[in-house]
């Protein structure tokens, strides 16, 4: 299922929001990292950037085939390895990964979801114990230049609600402002 109100921009505006490498080590994956997947990879903005830091696999999953397409082209002219980019209906059937495999999850511009709690529910379950959930969400204003619509953009303390009803853990240093259009919040599995 796609979500909803979404599209992608072009990639030269998209990838002038965002520096990934800064954003991975404001979240502390920069380090430390085995096993990574990221819910819409889009055009690998954040893939490759995790390719560089991930010690293991980085699973790049999206729905659109021109879009995994674009990340397997990428890693194969940079020589990048590890990371298995798939077309995948994440939404209805999941990821397809172990329980407790992965160090962590990436759910960055995806949250506008018909069922937020559903795909933060499919990280919770394939993460390790302590694992990370790294969300990127558009801020909660209008005059941001992309974005989902107002009546369904998220606010962070709407995240945070169906974060926790998901079963993570939140502490409030671990929500980060992320210039010029986007919030960050960090979640990890508790370990009981």
């Amino acid at each position: 299922m796609k979500v909803r109100d979404s599209g992608m921009p072009d990639e030269e505006m998209w990838t002038g929001f965002f520096d990934p490498a800064k954003v991975m080590a404001i979240f502390g994956l920069d380090r430390g990292v085995q096993d990574l997947v990221e819910f819409g990879c889009g055009y690998g903005t954040f893939t490759l950037a995790a390719a560089g830091i991930a010690a293991g696999t980085v699973h790049a999953l999206d729905i659109e085939p021109e879009m995994v397409e674009v990340v397997r082209q990428k890693c194969d002219e940079a020589g990048i390895d590890n990371v298995q980019a798939e077309v995948r209906d994440f939404v209805a059937e999941g990821t397809g990964l172990d329980n407790n495999s992965m160090d962590a999850a990436l759910l960055f511009n995806i949250l506008h979801h018909e069922e937020p709690v559903v795909l933060m529910k499919e990280a919770l379950r394939v993460l390790k114990l302590n694992g990370m959930l790294a969300v990127i969400h558009w801020n909660y204003d209008p005059t941001t230049p992309r974005g989902p619509a107002m009546e369904i953009r998220p606010r962070p303390e709407q995240c945070i609600e169906w974060a926790k009803s998901a079963g993570f853990r939140f502490k409030e240093q671990n929500r980060f402002d992320l210039p010029p259009y986007h919030y960050g919040l960090l979640f990890r599995k508790p370990f009981t």
